[in-house]
């Protein structure tokens, strides 16, 4: 879960980092009254969630309050890497004079949070990581502990951090860690972190992403998450107990089992397609649960074709035929559906899906390679238009 970046600030401010004076505005006038009451320069910033809004022409900085109504005009309703533009953060222009990089994540290989400090902050930290990543100093502290004063003076030192600053950002860099861990996050950045030119720093942005399976102890922040567009697939998955994660491809699978959909995928993979999705429906494929998992599979419209691939256990391959039968019957999907049963009265269950319009294989890999064949035709079908954006 991901937090805006006006969101994500009150967080900090309330553990007790320095943040811009800053309001919330859903329209052009409440952006000018918003530049009115803080009585400066402003910066105009869009509320969407993700990066590189600056880039975009998602951020504007402005002198009057007039200036302010007109930016927040601009960028209110434009529509930023696909996503919407619905309010934008007013908030005290910096009177930079450095930026520096301050981020919290997992590191998986090491298993323990890791804290990265550096002095090149800004836009570009993504290619400062890439290409001179020794411009970034690392520490591990312990998660238990948290990050020490010793510990964080030390990555202020291998960081460079100038003297002036050296204390004020070792507090921040150690509350930041107690946010990290009081908000279950899985990443917490501030980039950039100003120095401004009376000497003084403060968080000129926020990120704070939250893992999902700490919200029900994360209740206020967990009140606060919005669904995009893309996560809505996901969250109606979730709610019907399905495991479900988007991909890029055009193949949409369903599956019985997070190892029998990984399987599938590695099929698919190997005959020369690319998955759609991961989708599991759990131990059982009757009629409900085929039904809901198909509109789930169905509603990213660069799927042109349909596996299924279930193993039958507890849930009969008759029992899961009949099923499929009578959702196409009723709702017949706009692709081709390809089905591959295997297990209990799996012979039973192919019998009766003979002739229905659909593709029965027996082995996963003819199943994989069918589904494929079947994408590339609905590719090579599709009207120009479609392929165009």
């Amino acid at each position: 879960m991901k937090l805006h970046e006006y969101q994500a600030k009150q967080v900090l401010s309330r553990a007790g980092i320095p943040i811009p004076d800053g309001r919330l505005a859903t329209s052009p006038e409440e952006a000018e009254s918003a530049a009115k009451a803080i009585g400066a320069a402003v910066a105009v910033k869009a509320q969407v969630q993700v990066g590189g809004r600056g880039k975009a022409g998602g951020i504007k900085v402005t002198k009057t309050p007039a200036e302010a109504r007109e930016a927040a005009k601009a960028i209110l309703g434009m529509d930023l890497k696909g996503l919407r533009v619905d309010k934008v953060y007013v908030e005290r222009a910096a009177n930079v004079a450095a930026e520096l990089y301050l981020g919290i994540t997992l590191d998986r290989d090491r298993r323990r949070p890791v804290v990265m400090l550096s002095t090149v902050g800004g836009m570009d930290i993504e290619e400062v990581a890439a290409s001179t990543p020794e411009r970034i100093a690392r520490g591990w502290p312990s998660p238990l502990l948290g990050l020490l004063p010793f510990a964080a003076r030390a990555l202020a030192f291998e960081a460079r951090v100038p003297e002036p600053q050296r204390d004020a950002v070792v507090d921040i860099a150690q509350r930041l860690f107690a946010v990290y861990r009081s908000t279950d996050a899985m990443l917490v950045e501030i980039n950039p972190l100003f120095v401004q030119k009376d000497g003084s720093v403060l968080a000129g942005d926020a990120k704070l992403d939250i893992d999902d399976n700490a919200l029900f102890r994360q209740k206020e922040l967990a009140a606060l998450k919005e669904v995009s567009k893309d996560e809505e697939a996901e969250e109606k998955a979730r709610a019907l107990g399905f495991s479900y994660v988007q991909l890029d491809g055009d193949v949409g699978i369903i599956g019985n089992g997070a190892g029998l959909v990984m399987g599938t995928l590695d099929a698919v993979r190997n005959a020369g397609g690319r998955a759609a999705n991961f989708l599991d429906v759990g131990g059982g494929a009757k009629e409900a649960v085929v039904k809901a998992a198909l509109e789930i599979v169905l509603a990213n419209q660069r799927v042109k074709s349909v596996l299924i691939n279930i193993f039958g256990g507890i849930t009969r391959g008759d029992e899961v035929a009949k099923g499929i039968l009578a959702v196409t019957a009723q709702h017949p999907p706009r692709v081709p559906l390809v089905i591959r049963l295997s297990g209990t009265e799996a012979a039973a269950g192919r019998k009766l899906l003979e002739g229905a319009p659909l593709v029965s294989k027996e082995t996963m890999d003819d199943a994989a390679r069918e589904a494929v064949r079947l994408a590339a035709e609905g590719r090579v079908k599709a009207p120009a238009t479609r392929v165009k954006r």
